[in-house]
């Protein structure tokens, strides 16, 4: 917050397709989509006329007892694009209550499933997740940066090791403890399913982690444990869904069917809070019944549902489809490969991490080892002061540079946020020595 005060923040005014412009007029490409959000520009034609077309109708009404015909569309919809067998939504306003969700369906859904109640009181995790900022998704996260101070308000959980080798514990090489953390996955599902109530995964990238991505048929080991142990699988796609990873859901690239998906940022185009969580008519039902029967998922949010929000996201999805975004995605990931392929071996950059169109660059003060750079360096921030100065907009996790265009930006300005970056971070380093 110090920093905040200190380093004259841009104060954002405007946004024109994939630029921001700030209050003196100074303009800066959106190199992380405002957030991991953005999907087609700012001050996109269709997705504006949609939401002023909504305006004209209604704004908001509660849900509760009531809907909306573009809630029901959108519900349609996003049944329509997802993996089988996920055929019910519950609305909500952002990727934490999107996982609040579907934690507290999951446990309720043991203790009210049709084949006989069961008590399952914990959850399984990865170290080092993050899955957003309420009580109930901090619990699952693994973050210590971020969750430690909370650690007396948040539920137990059991965290599985992350499948990530840039840096291995004393004893083993790089396959070796890869093979290792999948054996302790496996393991631990065993050993606890009879009290798991469900497995919370972000499919094949943990971002807020620094982009730390899984190994090819990770996650489909997962899920063939978790059915095989009556696990519902909980896939957190907020920041992974909608294109990122190269296919509309990251499920998808390993044929995985979850119990539950969770999505927000980029469902709305980036423009106003949503998010859904998607389950099964098995789980659906087991929270039918009458009234006075008390199965009923107490659980709501005075926008849910939003006829805006939903009206953006609705106009959101068919640009996707109109403009082949998935096919532009990967003339997207290709360039970013190529434009980034000089940093590789930089004495300063440890990895680069990419799946589709999110990047995890990772600076260390020596590759011998993998050092870090000094926590007061602020390596990654100074990047971005650099890229700034540049006209780019970008954030770091630590000294993890972060790299997360839109799926819509055109490639010759992508080349731009890539050759903008390489320059920051070779200006950066070269300032700190």
């Amino acid at each position: 917050m110090q920093a905040f005060r200190d380093e004259n923040v841009p104060i954002i005014e405007r946004g024109e397709g994939f630029e921001l412009i700030d209050i003196e007029g100074n303009r800066y490409i959106d190199g992380i989509s405002s957030l991991w959000c953005n999907m087609h520009g700012h001050q996109v034609q269709e997705v504006d006329d949609a939401i002023r077309e909504q305006l004209g109708k209604i704004a908001h009404t509660t849900m509760l007892g009531l809907s909306s015909p573009p809630a029901i569309q959108l519900a349609k919809a996003l049944v329509d694009r997802a993996p089988a067998g996920l055929t019910k939504v519950f609305y909500s306003d952002s990727g934490s209550t999107a996982v609040e969700v579907a934690i507290k369906l999951a446990f309720q859904y043991h203790q009210q499933k049709t084949r006989g109640p069961e008590k399952r009181t914990t959850f399984l995790c990865m170290s080092n997740a993050y899955h957003g900022d309420t009580v109930g998704s901090v619990s699952v996260g693994g973050i210590s940066l971020f969750h430690g101070i909370y650690g007396h308000l948040l539920f137990k959980t059991i965290q599985v090791p992350t499948p990530v080798a840039l840096r291995t514990p004393d004893g083993y090489t790089r396959e070796g403890y890869l093979e290792h953390c999948v054996a302790e996955m496996e393991r631990l599902i065993r050993e606890h399913h009879h009290e798991v109530a469900g497995f919370v995964i972000e499919p094949l990238v943990q971002g807020a982690a620094g982009i730390q991505i899984h190994p090819t048929g990770y996650l489909k080991r997962v899920r063939e444990l978790t059915r095989q142990y009556d696990i519902p699988l909980i896939a957190d796609e907020v920041a992974v869904g909608f294109g990122r990873t190269g296919t509309f859901f990251a499920c998808e690239r390993e044929e995985v069917a979850p119990d539950f998906l969770c999505l927000a940022k980029g469902i709305s185009a980036g423009y106003l809070p949503l998010a859904a969580t998607l389950t099964t008519d098995e789980i659906f039902s087991a929270f039918l019944g009458q009234p006075h029967e008390g199965r009923t998922f107490y659980h709501g949010h005075t926008y849910t549902g939003n006829p805006l929000a939903c009206a953006a996201a609705l106009a959101s999805l068919e640009l996707f489809e109109q403009q082949n975004l998935l096919e532009h995605i990967g003339k997207q990931t290709a360039l970013i490969a190529e434009k980034l392929a000089p940093l590789a071996e930089h004495p300063h950059v440890g990895e680069i991490r990419q799946k589709g169109i999110m990047v995890g660059i990772e600076l260390v003060g020596s590759r011998e080892g993998m050092l870090a750079f000094p926590a007061n360096a602020r390596m990654g921030h100074q990047v971005t002061l650099e890229a700034r100065k540049r006209g780019l907009i970008i954030r770091p996790l630590g000294d993890v540079i972060v790299l997360m265009p839109a799926p819509g930006m055109p490639l010759d300005l992508l080349g731009k946020v890539c050759d903008i970056t390489v320059e920051s971070i070779q200006a950066a380093l070269e300032l700190r020595a």
